[in-house]
């Protein structure tokens, strides 16, 4: 990392990159007083320098992957727009989450941070607007290839790298005054879910899937009010129809797995991506699920304590009522365990474990959570005949004593400790 004062203090007062903390200003990004490897302000400041010079201007043509935005802020009059990346040709990887497993932090950012979000404000009741820029969204997120957009903004983009935890970051911002969109093919399958004007969101959501749909592609589609009986169809914001989506998915499978046989061993499913270590605990047993995350000193959202803080959120066999604390990607993970349940056609109760260090120094949102587990699901299983040397193996690979995620789990101190009828048969 560079050590010229003069140079962070420009990065700090840009608007490329904001910061609230006094140890930042001090660190320069020099003394890494933070305890990370490396500077995470500067990071976004310099993903954001390749596309700058591209993006400094009022007019711009690109191929969108393709991507579009709906906002919250103000809800419910909201901003829409396309995402468009000054960049000809296929943009695809751009916003499909499914095919970033195994990349870096530095790349995600690299292409994520080419994406200029153009806004326009409508009401979330407004889907039937035929205004250009309204349905010219619409028409993107049911694009099947990435075409070419040529957008007109009423001032230069502008801010800094957006990051959350719930949707993948982004590059700046600014009010659309036009955008055309050139050589559009629909995709036959949301075309054919949003014509069908009688056809309940929740069915078009699992029909889709169920045809092949990427679960990205369904999230854009359903956040422009594609689905739904025609007087009830709304804008919903982006981060919101993500985790629309997979609860829905999640509880749709759910249905067929609570009726299937358990699994008869207890397994072990292991994965390791971007700092973050990952492992899913199946147990033989009916429907109960349960995501733990360890969040280590100095990572994205436990910043500054000197601690790991751990979080969770279960269920049993009856379900939920309330949203989940951990947030969205709770469901994304249900979601892809149940994936695996469902091909297998069998039942388990379910403990994900997450050990997020240090290297982890920016969100990349839901999807991180979702494809991990996927990619876990998708390697051969260490199979165990009791939980206690599953456990075991679990405790090898991550760096928390089991005993402490044990008193986080409610899903593991059931299995290890409640009494039930079968015990006293033997």
């Amino acid at each position: 990392m560079p050590d010229n004062p003069a140079m962070f203090e420009e990065v700090l007062s840009s608007s490329d990159v904001r910061t609230k903390s006094s140890r930042c200003v001090y660190c320069k990004g020099s003394k890494m007083l933070c305890g990370k490897s490396r500077c995470s302000v500067l990071a976004r400041y310099f993903s954001s320098l390749g596309a700058k010079e591209r993006i400094d201007r009022t007019e711009l043509i690109g191929n969108s992957p393709p991507s579009v935005f709906v906002g919250r802020m103000g809800y419910p009059k909201v901003a829409v727009g396309p995402m468009i990346p000054p960049i000809d040709g296929d943009t695809s990887l751009m916003d499909t989450p499914e095919r970033w497993v195994g990349l870096s932090i530095d790349e995600i950012i690299g292409f994520r941070s080419n994406l200029v979000r153009g806004m326009h404000w409508v009401d979330v009741g407004d889907v039937a607007n035929t205004e250009k820029l309204v349905s010219r969204t619409r028409d993107l997120a049911l694009a099947q290839q990435p075409p070419q957009v040529e957008a007109e903004f009423r001032r230069k983009p502008v801010g800094r790298l957006t990051v959350d935890d719930d949707v993948q970051p982004f590059g700046p911002s600014a009010p659309l005054e036009r955008f055309e969109v050139a050589n559009c093919r629909f995709d036959r399958r949301l075309e054919k879910a949003f014509f069908d004007t009688d056809l309940l969101a929740k069915d078009a959501v699992v029909s889709l899937y169920r045809s092949g749909s990427l679960v990205s592609q369904i999230q854009k589609a359903f956040s422009v009010g594609a689905f739904g009986l025609e007087k009830r169809r709304r804008f919903v914001p982006t981060r919101w129809s993500i985790t629309a989506v997979d609860s829905q998915l999640g509880l749709h499978m759910l249905e067929s797995t609570k009726t299937f046989p358990f699994i008869n061993e207890f397994r072990v499913y292991e994965t390791q991506s971007l700092d973050n270590r990952w492992a899913v605990i199946m147990i033989p047993s009916s429907w109960k699920y349960e995501l733990i995350e360890a969040w280590y000193p100095n990572t994205v959202w436990n910043p500054h304590n000197d601690r790991i803080a751990i979080m969770s959120d279960h269920e049993f066999f009856e379900g939920r009522r309330t949203y989940a604390s951990i947030g969205g990607c709770y469901y994304a993970a249900r979601l892809a365990v149940n994936e695996l349940l469902t091909r297998e056609r069998r039942q388990a109760g379910v403990c994900i474990m997450r050990e997020a260090h240090p290297g982890y120094i920016l969100p990349v949102g839901v999807w991180n959570v979702r494809e991990n587990v996927r990619k876990a699901l998708s390697n051969p299983p260490h199979r165990y005949p009791t939980l206690r040397a599953a456990l075991t193996h679990v405790s090898g690979m991550m760096d928390i004593p089991m005993s402490r995620w044990i008193r986080s789990s409610a899903v593991l101190k059931d299995a290890l400790y409640q009494r039930r009828i079968e015990d006293f048969r033997r």
